[in-house]
């Protein structure tokens, strides 16, 4: 494995040529280095890059090693945090690059890359940018649940969004405007699912009387399953894992 020497440390990392990249990166984890080159770069491309991002290298490197030492000490949402997402605790991994913008990918868990200017406030970065991705995808499921139900059972509401609901896990306004609690992307999709469909066939009967219940079964035969779940794990999903709550 090649090293990078910087004064007395040395500092190995991985090299890893691709064919899609349209520019240089260094990915920092803790013990790893790993640095993206393009498939056209020679040695001398290498070298040159690396000179020019070795104070920054160093400097990563180090902080990694000091927040492994001290991790009793460390914010929640570093490599190696669990983020509850659709019923499951998902890995979290943290990583430092020298790109300027901060992306979320998730592959059967959550890959958060922080830019190269993310300091002392790292930890509150990584949960207010995990808080919106959450937020956006919990909004797509909920249009996606109510296209899809839409469609098929003629339950189209006035307008379907996300929110934060004090009370109650979704709403149908008298005018058909349906409110869904964006707490609900951490149950399983089957529970949004049951609460989408819940609030829909309220267009149809406004009560919780017998027609409604019969009315739900129709749509979702086994409502009573997701149900169940919900009444469990409420208290669960009513407490936000980001700071500042909501």
């Amino acid at each position: 494995m090649p090293t990078l020497q910087i004064g007395r440390k040395e500092i190995p990392y991985e090299l890893r040529r691709s064919t899609t990249a349209s520019e240089r990166r260094i990915t920092i984890t803790p013990g790893h280095v790993e640095v993206l080159a393009l498939t056209c770069d020679n040695d001398d491309d290498i070298a040159g890059f690396l000179e020019r991002k070795r104070q920054w290298v160093f400097d990563t490197v180090r902080e990694m090693e000091r927040i492994t030492a001290s991790r009793h000490a460390v914010p929640r949402f570093i490599t190696g945090s669990k983020i509850p997402y659709r019923g499951r605790n998902m890995s979290l991994t943290v990583r430092h690059t020298d790109g300027e913008q901060m992306t979320i990918t998730y592959r059967n868990g959550f890959i958060v890359d922080l830019p190269h200017w993310a300091g002392d406030d790292a930890d509150h970065l990584v949960a207010s940018e995990l808080k919106l991705w959450l937020k956006q995808r919990a909004r797509r499921d909920v249009r996606e649940i109510a296209a899809d139900y839409g469609k098929r059972f003629g339950l189209v509401p006035r307008s379907i969004r996300t929110a934060d609901l004090t009370h109650g896990w979704g709403s149908c306004g008298p005018e058909g405007n349906v409110l869904i609690n964006w707490h609900l992307i951490f149950a399983p999709r089957k529970v949004l699912e049951y609460v989408v469909v819940h609030e829909l066939a309220h267009l149809r009967v406004r009560s919780h009387g017998p027609e409604f219940w019969a009315l739900l079964g129709q749509i979702v035969p086994d409502f009573e399953t997701p149900k169940a779940w919900l009444e469990r794990h409420q208290s669960m999903l009513s407490a936000s894992f980001l700071p500042g709550g909501g």
